[in-house]
């Protein structure tokens, strides 16, 4: 997918939980919390009430940064959660 596309589907996405798949066969899902021409920001999926803990915590607009180009696909979770 070119790169353009990709910064454009990640800004449509942001704000909603989804699955991103890495160059290197990865997958992380969360919640798109804030994107730039050369990152998105991804916060992880709570699980059983205790986050991850990095960074004193994630507020809005906070997370992990992923490059653009290190992304290959980037979907919805909703289809994945029932």
């Amino acid at each position: 997918m070119p790169y353009s596309n990709m910064y454009n589907l990640c800004c449509k996405y942001q704000g909603k939980m989804v699955r991103i798949t890495g160059r290197d066969g990865s997958v992380h899902v969360g919640e798109i919390t804030r994107v730039n021409k050369d990152y998105v920001w991804l916060r992880p999926r709570n699980l059983g009430g205790y986050g991850y803990g990095f960074f004193g915590g994630y507020g809005r607009g906070s997370g992990i940064p992923f490059a653009l180009g290190f992304i290959t696909g980037v979907v919805l979770a909703t289809a994945f959660f029932w």
